[in-house]
């Protein structure tokens, strides 16, 4: 069976969604499955010169290039230009490799595409939500929730997921959001979220030679390692460590990675009088992320209480857990549907910096606590939340779609 994966952009670049993408075609390789890959031409944005088909890390993808050239200068109109475009250069690649099954990942632009040269060569479509971009939008204050490209996109999303043959996504509260579109429920399959376990080794050795370049001997450290977006509220932890920092004299904040949200942390850092004890990283290796995690006692995971966060779990707690480090997440419902309180993580109100502040102390404090957490969150990932168990979910979806 050949699947051809269509996407909004991969690998060489590096995000959330193409180490996702990635597990999905090496674990799908692994059932004795063929995948082949196109991307849209968003992913020219990022990369201007890309080649016209490439191979990284033994993937093969097709890129798609900007036909409609004059169109993609426009607001609104360019989102048909993608659609257009990728549908063009779909249409040539399913006739060459001839796939079994066309399967689309977000966004709706890559679905509606799949879905209009799917029926026009009579190949089965399977459409996956990894999240709802019109809330993304919002989320990073590009939209509005209810004006027109918020309209527009969603619309985009519905119509997609009721022409597909199938529907995919990623956790329950995304498929509850699709069943409540009119889609029948038996025809939506979630591929829960993981973290491919063999990459993730426990991390409980504290890395002291690193610690004594960023000045961190003897400190209690918190701190966060990802993007730094808005939804993230990271705001919530330098108020969190501002308070704690009254008993806690021996405390450190430790932010890692960058953002559109880091110059406003900053800039409240400095306001609320933390800035001696936080410190900024930048971004770090890939390679080297390990060791960072190894200097932060308690992670926090504050995310703001949105539709993006309600509805989307996201993959920091599971790489925490896979790597035995402790961490408080808000009690959003993206982390409600992976942690479970006081056994595998520990929860915050979210929005409450003060809920925030005695839930990190606890887990300073509480060394017992922490050490009863740390095994149960690795066997969770180890047991549940693996990408071999995640991708079997594939299986009974595609033979059905093949079937009909």
């Amino acid at each position: 069976m050949l699947i051809l994966h269509v996407l909004d952009h991969s690998l060489p670049l590096h995000s959330g969604y193409t180490f996702r993408s990635r597990a999905i075609f090496e674990h799908q390789r692994a059932l004795g499955w063929q995948t082949d890959h196109v991307t849209s031409t968003k992913h020219a944005d990022a990369a201007p010169d890309q080649p016209d088909q490439e191979t990284v890390e033994g993937l093969h993808f097709w890129r798609t290039p900007k036909y409609s050239s004059a169109l993609h200068g426009l607001p609104i109109v360019n989102q048909y230009a993608v659609i257009r475009d990728l549908e063009r250069r779909l249409t040539e690649v399913a006739r060459q490799v001839k796939p079994d099954i066309l399967h689309a990942h977000s966004p709706a632009l890559n679905g509606v595409a799949a879905v209009r040269v799917g029926r026009r060569l009579g190949i089965p479509v399977g459409y996956e939500v990894r999240g709802f971009w019109e809330d993304a939008a919002v989320s990073h204050g590009t939209a509005k929730e209810g004006d027109l490209r918020y309209r527009i996109t969603r619309g985009l999303e519905t119509w997609a997921l009721k022409h597909a043959d199938h529907r995919f996504c990623i956790c329950e509260g995304l498929r509850q959001d699709i069943v409540a579109r009119g889609i029948p429920a038996d025809t939506v399959t979630v591929i829960p979220n993981a973290v491919n376990i063999e990459n993730f080794q426990p991390v409980e050795q504290r890395n002291e030679a690193l610690a004594a370049e960023l000045g961190l001997q003897g400190k209690q450290v918190v701190g966060f390692i990802g993007s730094f977006y808005f939804y993230e509220g990271l705001e919530l932890l330098l108020e969190a460590a501002a308070l704690m920092r009254q008993q806690r004299p021996d405390l450190h904040v430790l932010m890692v990675g960058g953002g559109p949200a880091e110059a406003g942390l900053r800039e409240q850092a400095a306001a609320l009088g933390i800035d001696d004890i936080i410190t900024f990283t930048g971004r770090v290796p890939q390679g080297k992320v390990s060791d960072y995690y190894s200097l932060v006692d308690v992670l926090a995971y504050p995310r703001q209480s949105m539709r993006i966060t309600e509805l989307v779990t996201p993959l920091k707690p599971l790489e925490a857990m896979a790597q035995k480090r402790l961490f408080v997440a808000s009690d959003v419902g993206g982390h409600k549907e992976l942690v479970e309180d006081g056994k595998t993580g520990i929860l915050h109100r979210a929005g409450d910096a003060a809920s925030l502040a005695e839930k990190m102390s606890l887990l300073l404090s509480d060394k017992d606590l922490g050490e009863r957490l740390k095994p149960a969150g690795r066997a969770f990932v180890e047991s549940v939340r693996n990408w071999r168990v995640s991708i079997d979910n594939y299986q009974d979806a595609y033979q059905r779609m093949l079937k009909n």
